[in-house]
């Protein structure tokens, strides 16, 4: 089977045009016509490979022509395609965005080459095939967040940087502790050939277990899931704001693909066990989401919990493990990629011309930028679920299969956090943008044209999202399909034996 060159451009795109970064040198108004060029790039190629899972199911391509399960396979379900397709639109417009934002200093240091480098292990964690090549995708994407927390060298990015580096390590070794438990029992690091083997496995299942709770304990750390989210507010909140943007719109997302990815086809044996605990942690996650986005008017650290929220609900709806759950769950996951993206960059401008962080120092932006405030208010909207808005058919179906399978204080919990996000979200609206005008001279002058053009974009295409959620269906009902009968995701290993 010839390779196809066209599921390895999300990987190679993005390499491609870091490494020439890095040889053109520091040349940094060169790096952002290459970085813009690489998102869209992206984006087209993106939208191709959507089109053609939709139309011939999950695609697979072998690196040097390898079959699997010797060699390294590349592989397309519509889970993959859309968080591809989602983290391309992505990357582009945080490169607009950074364009006004980041500063000299941190563009002539290589911070494209970094981002770029960050986004293809994102992508290689997302379409490989093999466990032992997630493994090598989260390093690769790691360090390169590495260096762009810490990047500008603040006392709070070292500070913030070093916690998120030990707590990075430390679940890396577990990552690699569990492959070894994984292929002493297998024999095998294609996932497809694990899912088959472990289909007709008849060893102990305790040790089974033990294999799930330590690979469950990497992801889950890399999701920011209660107890293990004590790095994240803090980590997020130190570098600037195009980088907590892509690193709050997309690090934790990988955590969670991993976990749903696994869950799916290697943990599937006991998962009353397994998913209750998990379900347990992610009401508990909320929780705690509501009561720090509650306890603070820190316009960043306000969005980083209502991360752990949207995480929450998503595990909420993937522990379901059934059509309606993970139908949920997937429109929920690529809605929040979106919207949050959109609200950090929305909430960068406004750091940028107030110069203040905490929302209680600022008031009256609706008297100089009425549309800016009219944009944040439908951003909030769509974060909370409001219909037709896509939060809302996210949490329509994670609720829904949550009182269908009994679950119900577990869907209680998902509607009364929404009045939590609520909350928080027009609070600061209103703290913002309404009351004392603010005075257009006491701003600080700065170009923000691509700034408001970026996060305009991503709230804009939030909004489209949600009025097209119908259309789009179908898409969505063949990612969780994927999920919830893996064999879809597995059945090329069976050209193979």
């Amino acid at each position: 089977m010839k390779i196809n060159f066209l599921l390895m451009m999300p990987l190679i795109i993005p390499f491609l045009f870091s490494v020439i970064m890095l040889f053109i040198g520091k040349k940094p108004k060169v790096h952002r016509v290459i970085a813009a060029l690489s998102g869209l790039f992206m984006i087209i190629v993106s939208i191709i490979i959507v089109v053609a899972v939709y139309q011939n199911g999950t695609l697979h391509t072998n690196v040097g022509n390898w079959p699997a399960p010797f060699g390294i396979t590349v592989v397309y379900d519509m889970v993959a395609a859309l968080l591809v397709l989602t983290t391309s639109i992505l990357t582009f417009f945080v490169i607009i965005y950074s364009y006004q934002s980041i500063g000299i200093e941190r563009e002539t240091y290589y911070y494209y080459p970094m981002l770029l480098f960050m986004i293809t292990g994102i992508n290689g964690a997302f379409t490989t095939g093999d466990i032992f090549n997630m493994f090598v995708f989260f390093e690769v994407f790691l360090i390169a967040s590495y260096v762009l927390i810490v990047i500008g060298s603040t006392k709070k990015q070292l500070r913030e940087g070093f916690k998120y580096l030990v707590v990075n390590i430390v679940s890396s070794n577990f990552f690699v502790l569990g492959l070894g438990y994984l292929y002493s029992i297998t024999g095998s690091l294609n996932m497809a050939d694990i899912h088959v083997k472990l289909a007709s496995f008849d060893g102990n299942k305790d040790v089974m277990t033990l294999v799930s709770i330590v690979f469950f304990f990497v992801f889950l750390t890399k999701a920011g899931i209660f107890p293990l989210y004590f790095w994240l507010p803090d980590s997020y909140s130190a570098p600037p704001l195009p980088i907590l943007a892509i690193f709050g719109a997309l690090l934790t997302k990988v955590g969670v693909y991993a976990m749903m990815r696994t869950m799916s086809l290697f943990f599937s044996f006991d998962q009353s066990f397994t998913n209750t605990i998990i379900l347990a942690l992610a009401l508990i996650t909320i929780v705690i989401g509501c009561i720090g986005a509650l306890a603070y008017y820190d316009l960043k650290k306000v969005l980083i919990y209502n991360i752990m929220i949207a995480i929450g609900f998503i595990f909420v709806g993937i522990t379901m493990m059934d059509l309606t759950g993970l139908v949920g769950a997937m429109y929920y996951l690529i809605h929040d990629m979106i919207i949050k993206a959109g609200l950090f960059l929305i909430i960068g401008f406004i750091i940028y011309r107030t110069g203040k962080t905490n929302a209680k120092e600022i008031h009256g932006l609706m008297s100089v930028h009425p549309v800016t405030g009219w944009m944040f208010f439908i951003a909030a909207m769509s974060l909370v679920g409001v219909p037709p808005l896509p939060g809302f058919y996210g949490k329509l179906f994670i609720v829904k299969s949550a009182f269908e399978n009994g679950y119900y204080i577990a869907g209680i919990v998902v509607l009364l956090s929404s009045l939590v996000i609520l909350y928080s979200i027009i609070r600061i609206f209103i703290q913002v943008f309404w009351g004392k005008p603010a005075v257009h001279s006491e701003l600080r002058q700065i170009k923000y044209d691509k700034l408001l053009f970026s996060s305009f974009a991503l709230i804009i295409l939030s909004v489209v999202f949600g009025f097209t959620a119908d259309l789009l269906y179908p898409l969505f009902e063949m990612a969780a399909t994927s999920i919830v009968d893996p064999s879809t995701y597995a059945d090329y290993i069976m050209e193979v034996e």
